[in-house]
């Protein structure tokens, strides 16, 4: 069964100037939520692939969305990350079977790579309830720039039946990166470590 979506949110964050150093190119992040009924509140249920079933067809939806937002095509797209808040009748588990079997492959789909691993986070939690999502890059998870997180928070989910469904994308790491190790330019992308 389709995910019964109550409300859709985005967040687009634009850095331009950091400690009084203009970028050279600004550095956009942008989180899609989405606020979904959850079909197992108040109930214990070993099967989730409604659940997993769920979490692909919204990693298509959110990340078409994020790269529409973001303006430029997928495979320009440097990090991502996923995040879910699970209502209190809900259970963490119910969070898992929507980020991890099948959310992945077609954000990586609509960004024509990504072979790192998607990082992800996950907790309880009523309305307002503000998660961190993390970031890493989309191809080579060494690459420590992009090392990062962005919050997400709807101020009325999830409700105690809901979740609260984060993707977040971006096109570029940190501002004014100078910790080292591998770069984005030098990412090879091939087993998502390196």
């Amino acid at each position: 069964m389709p995910a019964i979506i109550r409300k859709l949110v985005t967040i687009l964050d634009e850095t331009r100037r950091e400690m009084r150093r203009d970028l050279a190119i600004p550095i956009r992040r942008v989180v899609c939520c989405a606020v979904i009924e959850n079909p197992f509140a108040s109930r214990y249920t070993e099967d989730l692939s409604e659940l997993i079933a769920q979490g692909e067809e919204l990693g298509a939806l959110l990340a078409a969305r994020a790269i529409a937002v973001l303006g430029i095509p997928g495979d320009q797209v440097q990090s991502f990350g996923k995040a879910a808040v699970v209502g209190e009748a809900g259970e963490l588990e119910h969070a898992a079977a929507l980020l991890h079997p099948r959310m992945g492959a077609p954000v990586r789909s609509a960004l024509g790579k990504g072979p790192a691993l998607i990082p992800s986070a996950k907790k309880s939690g009523g309305p307002g309830t503000g998660i961190d999502v993390p970031l890493g890059h989309k191809d080579a998870a060494f690459v420590r720039s992009h090392f990062d997180a962005i919050e997400a928070r709807v101020p009325d989910a999830p409700r105690a039946n809901e979740i609260l469904v984060c993707l977040a994308l971006t096109t570029g790491g940190r501002p004014l990166p100078r910790i080292g190790g591998l770069t984005h330019a030098e990412a090879e992308g091939r087993d998502g470590l390196r």
